[in-house]
């Protein structure tokens, strides 16, 4: 499916400036709203002068538009690291809940296939694993994660009320730890920290005793996947990640391979509700969206790099 005009909220972000270069690249005009709280204009300035993009520099917790009707919206906004909503909790919260709700508006008015950006953090620290579509999660409510947990649990039960009651046409995929050029260094995710800290010299930092997995994806590969969940008729959710775990602490040795750094690995303090395994059942996409990752840890975690030997990430 072609789409003509895409609406991408939270467009200038690390994942919706992929995304938005995806859909131009397709053909599509595409409209990024984004309220730069946790974004950056440069992640979008490869972007300004090519014909059909537009910035919209706009809060989605408040109702927006976005010029021609749009026959595509991805909903992505969201601060998605620790540092960033744990900073601003309320704020979070309110984008899951009357972000959605907007969005859906909008999707709704013109007609639009609407995808949510959900994620694998609705399954807490599982107790399934590896995670399947099916498994409800294990989420504690009033942890310090909860304000993301459950902003992105409460927007796919908005979404699928959306669909039951007005009939609109929406979809739901779970993202996992995707990662590659133009997060921030001082995101707070595991990749952008050990690689930034290797570049400088300084100790990677670990929390717990490194054991605990993560599902690392290539930013192109989770785009790919966006795009193909958009061109679907599916409803989902479908999840959308790399079934090859890695632990903290392999991550942490590969970085500092890959980089040549001399620096060491320091074991810190684990955050409270870390999950201690991550990893996605993918059945569902590659039997309906023909989708897979294609991407090895080892290459984009070297795109990546090479990303941020030649950027001066935040």
């Amino acid at each position: 499916m072609r789409f003509r005009h895409a609406v991408v909220t939270g467009g200038a972000g690390f994942l919706g400036s992929h995304v938005c270069t995806a859909l131009l690249d397709q053909g599509a005009a595409v409209t990024a709203v984004d309220d730069l709280s946790t974004a950056q204009r440069d992640n979008v300035a490869h972007l300004t002068d090519r014909p059909g993009f537009t910035l919209l520099h706009a809060n989605v917790c408040e109702p927006f538009e976005a010029g021609e009707p749009a026959d595509l919206l991805l909903h992505l906004a969201s601060p998605a690291s620790p540092a960033d909503y744990l900073r601003m909790p309320l704020h979070t919260l309110d984008t899951g809940s009357l972000g959605t709700r907007n969005a859906l508006a909008l999707a709704r008015r013109d007609g639009a296939r609407f995808v949510l950006a959900s994620t694998s953090e609705v399954y807490g620290d599982p107790r399934q694993h590896p995670q399947p579509e099916s498994y409800w999660g294990n989420v504690n409510p009033v942890g310090p994660r909860s304000v993301y947990d459950e902003a992105k649990r409460f927007s796919e039960a908005l979404t699928v009320a959306e669909a039951a009651v007005h009939g609109t046409d929406t979809a739901i995929v779970r993202l996992f730890n995707t990662y590659g050029p133009r997060m921030r260094g001082y995101d707070g995710r595991a990749v952008p920290t050990f690689i930034r800290q290797a570049l400088a010299g300084e100790p990677l930092t670990v929390t717990g005793d490194g054991r605990q997995t993560r599902s690392l994806t290539y930013v192109d590969d989770t785009v790919r996947g966006i795009l193909a969940m958009a061109g679907s008729e599916l409803r989902g959710p479908v999840n959308l990640g790399n079934p090859v775990e890695i632990t903290m602490l392999e991550l942490a040795r590969t970085v500092l391979r890959l980089t040549g750094s001399d620096s060491t690995v320091r074991l810190v303090e684990r955050p409270t509700d870390d999950p201690g395994v991550r990893c996605p059942d993918i059945t569902l996409a590659r039997g309906k969206l023909l989708w897979e990752p294609e991407v090895p840890a080892e290459e984009g975690l070297a795109r990546t790099i090479a990303w941020y030997r030649q950027a001066v990430p935040a």
